[in-house]
């Protein structure tokens, strides 16, 4: 069973505020009522140990504050291509391992991804800008950030970890 729980934004679209779900592989909709869903608001997936995989519909631009916080069974997230905008601590203690982020996100802001302790590689999009002070707090196993020369990545982003960027 997969039930999401929404919210009307000002701008016309709506946000998902809350998820009542156990299923392992969960299909974000694009839509409510025909009505696009552009925001993943904090918290909605917070401890469902149960997710093994998210998938994130192209029409979603932010996501909020621990939105996957504590998915230690999370392995494999498709996030959406038009993804602007990440808070803090967004994916913070989950178990993904790889994370390809789109394009339109600008910046990797403090702690998203805190205490990912399985996540080894990350692939930055071409329109990140900066890598804020420690975005990846605590990622033990973490090898490899691939981001342009262009990116600013702020001195204690990894931790003081040595990794091939």
């Amino acid at each position: 069973m997969q039930k999401f729980l929404f919210s009307p934004i000002e701008d016309h679209t709506y946000s998902i505020v809350g998820y009542e779900g156990d299923e392992a592989d969960v299909v974000i909709p694009d839509n409510f009522g025909g009505t696009k869903v552009t925001v993943i608001c904090d918290k909605v997936f917070a401890g469902h140990d149960e997710i093994r995989s998210v998938t994130i519909p192209d029409t979603v631009t932010d996501m909020g504050e621990f939105v996957f916080e504590g998915c230690r069974a999370l392995k494999e997230i498709r996030l959406s291509s038009e993804l602007s905008c990440l808070w803090g601590y967004t994916f913070c203690r989950c178990g993904i391992e790889e994370i390809v982020l789109p394009d339109k996100l600008v910046s990797i802001p403090p702690f998203a991804f805190k205490e990912c302790r399985e996540l080894k590689k990350v692939v930055c999009g071409s329109g990140l800008k900066k890598i804020y002070s420690w975005a990846f707090a605590g990622c033990s196993s973490l090898e490899e950030v691939s981001h342009s020369d262009s990116v600013e990545v702020s001195p204690d982003a990894f931790s003081s970890k040595e990794l091939n960027t």
